[in-house]
């Protein structure tokens, strides 16, 4: 069931009326606090890589690609923003603050499917609790493509808490593009939750250093 289109543009105005000026682009956050949820069954352990209609034009996810021979370079070609070969993830192994900076430098890690086992014991000590496990791609897959996809991509993960909180865009986008993106997460999470909709006790929208602002349900 969609939101109230008219009640998210509302609530969308108001928080960017209410936010300061601040000197760079600010991120729009979405919460949404859930009722009714078992913590210790599926829907209490929520992990979703929902994929946005809409990317920010000046913050778009970084990409960073694990692979070797043709698709790192078909990578390079792309535009990833960083890519690994087997050689130079292996020099990584150990040297802590180098993959602390990956971790949380990178939204997204696409490897190469052959050398995850790799990208595993080198990288998931510092993907695992950053929640941005690597995703595996066949050697032969349209890399270009998937970079396009997960620049629009957003991590949805619910965290000891029944509370929901993700990226939504930027500030500096249109309010109906934010309003399309909200409805995203929110169908893909209606249809994670038991009652749906009525698991959905509130949600709010803010910019990054901003008051949350209601949309009315």
């Amino acid at each position: 069931m969609p939101l109230d289109k008219k009640e998210m543009l509302n609530a969308i105005r108001e928080m960017k009326e209410k936010s300061k000026k601040r000197n760079f682009t600010q991120s729009v956050e979405l919460i949404i606090n859930l009722r009714d949820i078992d913590m210790k069954s599926r829907e209490g352990r929520i992990r979703e890589q929902i994929e946005l209609p809409h990317q920010p034009p000046n913050k778009p996810n970084k990409i960073c690609v694990v692979a070797s021979g043709e698709l790192a370079l078909k990578a390079r070609r792309a535009k990833a923003d960083l890519v690994i070969e087997r050689d130079e993830l292996e020099g990584l192994a150990g040297k802590k603050k180098e993959l602390r900076k990956l971790g949380n430098e990178y939204n997204f890690f696409l490897v190469e499917a052959p050398l995850m086992p790799l990208v595993g014991k080198i990288l998931g000590p510092v993907l695992g609790p950053r929640g941005k496990m690597p995703v595996p791609v066949p050697p032969t897959a349209d890399i270009a493509s998937l970079i396009e996809k997960y620049r629009r991509m957003v991590m949805v993960r619910m965290r000891n808490q029944p509370v929901i909180q993700c990226r939504v865009g930027t500030e500096d986008m249109k309010e109906e593009e934010l309003a399309e993106n909200i409805q995203a997460v929110v169908n893909v999470l209606e249809g994670k939750l038991k009652r749906g909709m009525k698991n959905i006790d509130s949600a709010y929208v803010k910019t990054s250093m901003g008051e949350p602002v209601k949309i009315s349900l």
